[in-house]
């Protein structure tokens, strides 16, 4: 199914530059011994900038995928993010006991692995040649796109629910950096070295694997509003087990902080996939024809800035409160306030759409550019090519 993703006819530069971006970051950070300041946060941005490019190949197939076929959305959905959830299991998992045997600069060359793997798969991947490229052709195209995308984001049907998810991310404030030097801190905190908080994050991982099993059998065929109405009423309520673990009140009750934090962390990871999925086919329905990729990466661009503004936002609330790495009098105020200000985009949720995931979105008159025609003329012409071939071989299979 995912060859019908014309986009993958020039996927091979995407993962080879990506995974070249990837090894020669991190290897620089893993070989240098004395690093500036200044160039390893620019290290660290083209490392963080390859797996966004990967990232985004694989987000235009499944894109495309969803619109060319929207029963299988949900579908699909569901798979990404039960790998990605897989793979957050195995990476939490050794990542405290790698950065205790060999030390962060060794987890970084670990880390090159991964880019290299994903630089041979760019290697390998057989595509078409294209020894006649016209460029004037992809210019035109691009300024087509462009329009398209224009004229997409200005329907109400897109904007508003654009609006909602940059919000409902934005206002949920992130201050697990107060919450993880708590951990570790050896006077008031829960005293747990690195070892134990990558393992406490890594059975939390189980947590977003249940979720994405839950999503996909029980509640993917849900309406989009009522999913979001009760995963971000439950995502505030859950902060709560914070606010119970920070004021010590699980010791009163005789729960140890270590069963204690590892509950928390899988609910928190559960809720935040629960309320992560619909959002994710969401966008995937707001996605024009021929466009789906460059467009559904811009709606995880909108996403990603809303994440960074919560990240901000949590770092602004922790300053106001005087919460550092060793003064957490205040810790309990700031989760408080996350907890509320997590209730405020239910305020919001009539910018969202009534429709489930196997209804379309978009109006039916916005208007089709010429790389949605190529696309489908391209997905016709490949199942008929399949279909010809199967009348063959079928036709050899009687003659024999």
């Amino acid at each position: 199914m995912f060859r019908k993703c014309s986009l993958l006819k020039h996927r091979r530069p995407y993962f080879v530059f990506a995974g070249l971006l990837g090894v020669i970051s991190l290897l620089s950070l893993a070989l240098h011994q004395k690093l500036h300041l200044l160039l390893a946060i620019l290290l660290l941005t083209a490392g963080s900038a390859g797996v966004a490019i990967a990232d985004v190949t694989i987000d235009a197939c499944v894109a495309q995928n969803s619109s060319i076929h929207p029963t299988l959305a949900a579908d699909l959905q569901s798979l990404c993010a039960l790998s990605s959830s897989i793979g957050a299991l195995l990476g939490f998992s050794i990542s405290g006991i790698l950065v205790h045997l060999i030390g962060s600069k060794g987890v970084y060359g670990l880390l090159a692995i991964p880019a290299g793997l994903v630089f041979l798969v760019g290697m390998i991947l057989n595509e078409p040649h294209m020894p006649d490229f016209n460029y004037r052709q992809v210019n035109e195209k691009f300024v087509g796109a462009g329009k398209a995308m224009w004229t997409t984001l200005k329907s109400p049907n897109v904007w508003r629910p654009c609006l909602y998810m940059y919000l409902s991310l934005a206002l949920c404030l992130d201050i697990n950096e107060g919450l993880f030097y708590w951990y570790t801190d050896s006077k008031n905190g829960p005293k747990f070295s690195q070892e134990n908080v990558g393992f406490i994050f890594s059975i939390g991982s189980v947590g977003s694997l249940f979720g994405a099993l839950l999503y996909q059998y029980v509640l993917k065929d849900h309406q989009f509003r009522d999913l979001l109405f009760w995963t971000q009423m439950i995502y505030s309520l859950s902060g709560m087990l914070d606010f119970l673990l920070v004021l010590r009140l699980n010791l009163k009750i005789g729960m140890p902080d270590y069963f204690f934090i590892v509950i928390d962390e899988s609910v928190h990871q559960l809720i935040n996939r629960l309320k992560w999925m619909p959002l994710l086919v969401l966008s995937s329905k707001l996605c024009p024809r021929g466009i789906e990729g460059t467009f559904f990466a811009l709606l995880m661009s909108i996403d990603n800035v809303g994440l960074l503004s919560a990240s901000w936002g949590g770092g602004f609330l922790l300053h106001i409160l005087k919460v550092t790495r060793t003064k957490f009098s205040n810790l309990w105020l700031a989760i408080l306030i996350r907890n509320f200000l997590r209730l405020t985009p239910l305020c919001m949720l009539f910018l969202v759409p009534r429709g489930d995931p196997n209804s379309s979105i978009l109006l039916t008159e916005l208007p089709r550019s010429d790389v949605d025609n190529e696309t489908c003329e391209e997905a016709d012409n490949i199942e008929l090519v399949s279909l010809v071939n199967g009348i063959n071989i079928d036709n050899q299979k009687e003659a024999f």
